[in-house]
């Protein structure tokens, strides 16, 4: 499936403000270098229609545009138990069935599970909801810990922020993890949280921290990921005890500091991946795995392809 460019994201009444503000600003059409979307919120009965919180919205196009997108994200909306209308749900159907990438952010997977999309297929929502879409779609394979499932063609993400990760892993999926990182670093967001496999909240890899002491640290880190990065060698350059250093890191970011330099090899693996044509034993060196066979053994752990296949989806040189 070649990259998406046309988003039509579905904005019944009562949309969720925040994550319609989510999707308008991932798929804002920015250019310079980077991708040009042709992005629009659309509703069964366009003109006004109102928010979750109570303040109005303009959605202009019909369902119409569902007819046409790329890709087509359901948002969620307020009284998400009662079900779309037949129309919404054949829209939905109809743009699966000619090869759209269809996705359900927060509670909008109860949209996407009413039209039946979800069958057979794992799912995740909003944790608070979770069992309510198991109970009314046993069909369904729900994972509540989940920020984002990816079943190709067929998306859902967790609710309220996780729609950032939902729809930066599209990008960086189709994309590539340089686009997904210039475009996540325009909204000064992690390019990545990554909780394992199945991309699991308890583990975010954020890109800063808030404490000060831990800042250069940081920094120098980032600069120097070729080198070991212990967590001995990190503490002695907090001035802390390892003991001390892993529990205030693990405060002021929510991950370890193992998960922490991980999650920046790999990324700046992926970068180097894409763009340049160095050996992917340089790489290794580079980013501080030692060896090609230990960047191998992690990329597909982590990402699910090994960097050669990888390059060759991705690769801009």
């Amino acid at each position: 499936m070649p990259p998406f460019v046309t988003v039509a994201a579905y904005a019944p009444p009562g949309v969720g403000m925040l994550a319609a503000g989510i999707v308008s600003e991932v798929f804002d059409a920015r250019g310079q270098g980077l991708p040009r979307f042709d992005f629009a919120l659309c509703t069964e009965r366009p003109g006004l229609i109102r928010s979750d919180v109570g303040l109005p919205v303009m959605v202009e196009a019909g369902l119409d545009r569902l007819a046409s997108a790329d890709l087509v994200i359901a948002l969620p909306w307020a009284d998400f138990r009662t079900p779309p209308g037949p129309a919404v749900l054949d829209a939905l159907t109809a743009a699966h069935r000619r090869g759209a990438l269809v996705a359900g952010h927060c509670v909008g997977a109860f949209a996407l599970a009413a039209a039946g999309l979800l069958d057979g297929r794992r799912a995740t929502t909003h944790w608070r909801f979770a069992g309510l879409l198991a109970d009314r779609h046993p069909d369904v394979t729900v994972e509540p810990d989940a920020l984002y499932i990816d079943e190709g063609l067929i998306a859902t993400g967790a609710g309220a922020a996780a729609g950032f990760d939902l729809c930066l892993h599209l990008l960086r999926r189709e994309y590539g993890a340089a686009t997904a990182n210039a475009i996540a670093r325009d909204l000064v967001l992690p390019s990545h949280r990554d909780g394992g496999q199945a991309q699991y909240l308890a583990a975010p890899a954020p890109e800063d921290c808030q404490d000060d002491r831990l800042a250069d640290v940081l920094a120098w880190a980032r600069e120097n990921l070729h080198e070991s990065l212990t967590v001995a060698e990190l503490a002695r350059r907090a001035l802390m005890s390892r003991r001390s250093f892993a529990r205030r890191f693990a405060a002021s970011t929510g991950t370890t500091p193992h998960a922490w330099v991980l999650g920046l090899r790999l990324s700046l693996a992926e970068e180097l991946l894409e763009t340049t044509d160095l050996p992917v034993e340089e790489i290794a060196r580079l980013v501080g795995f030692g060896s090609a066979s230990v960047l191998r053994s992690q990329f597909v752990r982590r990402r699910g392809v090994p960097p050669r296949s990888y390059r060759r989806s991705f690769s801009r040189t």
